[in-house]
């Protein structure tokens, strides 16, 4: 069930204040029943992890990598990411935001639940940045984070791409679908579209069938998404960097107190598996409890949709613990109270 809560008198970075109207569901166990963990929606996802219509049911539902029949699942939409119908009065103005004001968003959304400490934080694309924006606030927030396709900063590929979406936002005759287009290009590989499509033509269309799932995809993006959301949301992309005015991003990365698990995806074009690799050679100077795992796939970014097999294979030792009726068990302390 969705619920909401509003975060008054939130001051973003550009200094403007306002009340922040935020959405979340729960998922699992109930608070205080047994630990919980963050999941992160991507760019055009929202609250809704699991269950009839879930994003990521593979991975998170009964008998899955993240059970629900033995952890609290808490998942949060992206103020701005078009559930709320007020979502475009309040982010008009969306280069006044930045993905540390939605991650002190988020940690306003822990307090007022209660909320401590996590078990983990996961999340993949904007997610996963977000994932590293919270643990780079606050240190001893989770035992795990769990940033999957994603990198602790954007680089300069990110931030030409993200031009050329915000150009096409605010230029188009059809923003939304001709950006949407746009996006999927990078979000899958040539190779991915070679094996899917083939060349082939809609016998019905006589149009490319590449093509059609573009115009789809498009058009699917339109009747549920808003103008202003997408806009949000890609600008949020360009301002992930969890470095401070006087450490960098690795120094920031190397004061987080949980284990951090990386997951990147060979083939990924929007965050490369290179920049991530090179993340954790570096953070790996500093931080004893840092590992990470390549998804090996032809799609590209969205192989974490695709490809659950891999990343299930890659969590699941984090989520093995399934003795939550002891008291005395040091996880209580990541328990909801």
């Amino acid at each position: 069930m969705l619920q909401q809560i509003s975060i008054t008198d939130f001051t973003n970075s550009a200094g403007k204040v306002q009340n922040i109207d935020v959405c979340f569901q729960l998922f699992g166990r109930k608070l205080g029943e047994a630990p919980v963990i963050l999941v992160n929606h991507a760019l055009t996802g929202n609250a809704q992890v699991c269950g009839s219509g879930g994003w990521w049911s593979d991975i998170v539902g009964h008998g899955a990598s993240i059970d629900t029949d033995h952890y609290s699942i808490l998942c949060i939409n992206i103020p701005g990411n078009g559930i709320l119908k007020n979502d475009e009065e309040n982010f008009h103005h969306y280069k006044e935001f930045t993905l540390k004001d939605i991650a002190r968003i988020q940690l306003s959304v822990l307090e007022h639940l209660n909320i401590t400490e996590l078990f983990a934080i996961i999340g993949a694309s904007i997610g996963g940045a977000l994932a590293w924006q919270l643990a780079a606030l606050k240190p001893d927030l989770a035992l795990h984070v769990i940033p999957i396709a994603t990198d602790l900063k954007s680089t300069d590929w990110l931030l030409a791409n993200c031009k050329i979406q915000d150009r096409i936002l605010n230029n188009s005759e059809n923003p939304l679908e001709d950006a949407r287009m746009h996006a999927m290009t990078f979000y899958r590989t040539p190779q991915s579209l070679s094996s899917k499509f083939r060349n082939e033509k809609d016998e019905t269309t006589n149009s490319f069938k590449v093509e059609n799932w573009l115009e789809h995809h498009g058009s699917k993006l339109r009747s549920r998404f808003s103008l202003s959301s997408y806009k949000l949301m890609n600008h949020l992309l360009t301002t992930i960097n969890i470095s401070n005015d006087s450490k960098s991003a690795i120094e920031v990365a190397a004061q987080v107190k949980g284990h951090i698990h990386m997951i990147t995806i060979d083939t990924d074009l929007f965050f490369l598996a290179e920049e991530n690799w090179n993340t954790y050679v570096e953070l790996s100077l500093f931080k004893n409890n840092v590992s990470i795992h390549e998804i090996k796939s032809i799609h590209g970014h969205d192989a974490f949709l695709i490809e659950t097999d891999q990343v299930a294979k890659f969590i699941e030792p984090i989520f093995q613990q399934k003795n939550y009726t002891n008291e005395n068990n040091k996880s209580r302390s990541v328990w909801a109270g």
